[in-house]
């Protein structure tokens, strides 16, 4: 079966947009998440406006700060330490990826961690290392425990769980995030040796490595849940072009439990989670 990720999404915006309502209600603030956008990369600025429309649709204030190409680093960060001392500014995020000669890290470093709605800063990473609550989480690893209860329930103890791709942005964190559910992690990438035996044992698989149709069928054990991170843009026999993910989605769905689609799976949790991130940053603003 499919994992609608469109339609898990709906509902987590459809529950942030009634807590956001009443944090209005309750104390007279209204989250605010701020965009910073810089060049002209086509899908950077799709991305970014789907980010903003849904920020609004559920009740959020949403600015969008773009800069040209040839912004230096040092006037991004003079931006940042606005934002930074901003206090109706909840959640800043640095749209990825920059120029190359801006250098990301210290960009990322430069953000405040508690309005860090990315969840990438340094700070952030240690507190979901620590299993610190106020921890702000990655948004596309927490939208894969999200997809993976809406299969399993919310009790994962004791499962297996492998994840292929050890990356900061996914890799890593939805390992963590998995252990905190009491999961068994296995966190797989391309120096693993017996790869498709390592797979096999997996109750919950997360595949997170960029190539695609990647895992095959016979990787794969039954019933299993399959999480695929994947968007990858391939060219059928027609000569056009589609997405597909690091799954090998046509064989693997005859013989899994469930399984993400590509499109339509991981990618719509995303904004939703960080549009959760927003609200929790918001949240912590009052302590």
């Amino acid at each position: 079966m499919n994992i609608n990720g469109t339609l898990v999404a709906k509902q987590l915006r459809d529950k942030l947009a009634v807590e956001i309502n009443e944090l209005k209600s309750c104390h007279g603030i209204q989250p605010s998440l701020t965009v910073l956008l810089v060049g002209e990369d086509p899908a950077s600025h799709i991305y970014v406006k789907n980010k903003v429309k849904q920020t609004q649709e559920i009740g959020m204030i949403s600015n969008e700060i773009k800069l040209p190409f040839d912004t230096s680093q040092e006037y991004l960060l003079s931006q940042l330490e606005k934002l930074n001392n901003d206090d109706s500014v909840h959640g800043i995020l640095v749209q990825l990826p920059l120029p190359k000669h801006i250098d990301e890290s210290a960009i990322i470093s430069a953000i405040n961690p508690n309005k860090d709605v990315d969840g990438f800063h340094a700070i952030n990473s240690g507190r979901l290392f620590n299993g610190e609550t106020e921890a702000i989480v990655p948004c596309t690893p927490q939208g894969c425990v999200i997809l993976v209860k809406q299969h399993l329930g919310d009790d994962l103890s004791g499962k297996h769980a492998v994840v292929i791709g050890r990356s900061n942005i996914v890799g890593k964190p939805v390992a963590m995030l998995l252990l905190q559910e009491n999961c068994t992690v296995t966190i797989a990438h391309s120096k693993t040796i017996n790869l498709p035996e390592v797979c096999q044992q997996a109750d919950i698989l997360v595949a997170a490595v960029g190539i695609a149709k990647f895992v095959k069928a016979d990787w794969v054990k039954e019933g299993a849940t399959i999480i695929d991170v994947g968007i990858n843009r391939i060219l059928t026999d027609e000569g056009k072009t589609k997405l597909v993910g690091d799954v090998d989605y046509d064989t693997v769905i005859a013989k899994c439990g469930a399984i993400t689609p590509v499109p339509g799976g991981v990618g719509p949790m995303t904004i939703a989670c960080l549009l959760k991130n927003t609200l929790t940053a918001a949240k912590n603003s009052l302590r």
